[in-house]
């Protein structure tokens, strides 16, 4: 058993992590509970204004990258992990949670709408993970977390079959990049929210839905799922790897 105090475990001092959808919700969380433990960032979402904002009241020792990219570019996700090692000399931690909510049944959801849900949640997933992960084989260490969502599990009850869909497959492509990976001491895990206060909005009438679901009886906040995500990334889940682990409340899986 190690001898280091417990804080020291969760420390991230001299660690990099590149986090995406980091301008809002559970993405801004992260980017703070991770700068709080000592991370040094790069912070990436599609609108520079909110970006810039969460950037500028982190970066306090000039360790905070704003990095403006749609996730779904390749050009535009190599750019931001090269600039990330030309900045920072590494990359340890990749955080996957840019994403895009669309609720509503199949039949509303044509092939442009299914490719612009899947570019943003899964495929964009990937290229991440594409770009940043010959870096972390090549330090043979490093952390790639993805955050998925219960409606990968169960289907949901807001999100359309494109969102349920990217999510699953973000479960999926978790277990067998961890399987890739694990033998240059890469981890690779998958978080799946419940219903979280998020600038995506649930319907009134779906929420009460919900809430009956839930049985802390409570909706969660996006710090809750920032604390996993911080658990996964440190020395604390050094031997975990291929999971899924569920930030829900105990909603039940129907």
């Amino acid at each position: 058993m190690t001898s280091k105090p417990l804080s020291d475990l969760l420390d991230l001092s001299g660690q990099v992590a590149i986090v995406t959808g980091a301008s809002r919700g559970i993405g801004r969380s992260i980017a703070e509970v991770f700068h709080q433990a000592g991370a040094r960032l790069t912070l990436v979402a599609r609108n520079a204004g909110p970006l810039k904002e969460v950037a500028d009241a982190l970066s306090v020792r000039e360790d905070v990258l704003a990095a403006p990219a749609d996730v779904a570019d390749e050009a535009q996700v190599n750019a931001f992990v090269q600039r990330t090692v030309d900045e920072f000399g590494r990359v340890d931690i990749l955080v996957n949670n840019a994403g895009v909510s669309s609720p509503g049944p199949y039949t509303g959801v044509d092939h442009a709408e299914w490719q612009r849900v899947m570019g943003a949640n899964l495929t964009g997933a990937y290229l991440c993970c594409l770009a940043a992960a010959p870096y972390m084989e090549k330090q043979k260490s490093g952390r790639i977390i993805n955050i998925s969502s219960i409606s990968g599990q169960t289907g949901g009850v807001a999100g359309g079959v494109h969102y349920g869909s990217s999510k699953a497959g973000m479960i999926g492509m978790t277990k067998t990049l961890s399987r890739d990976l694990a033998a240059s001491n890469v981890t690779v895990n998958a978080i799946t929210p419940g219903v979280i206060e998020t600038s995506m909005q649930i319907p009134p009438e779906t929420r009460s839905r919900i809430n009956e679901l839930i049985p802390l009886g409570y909706v969660g906040q996006p710090e809750e799922i920032a604390y996993a995500v911080l658990f996964l990334a440190s020395r604390m889940g050094a031997y975990i790897t291929g999971a899924t682990i569920d930030v829900n409340g105990g909603i039940l899986k129907r």
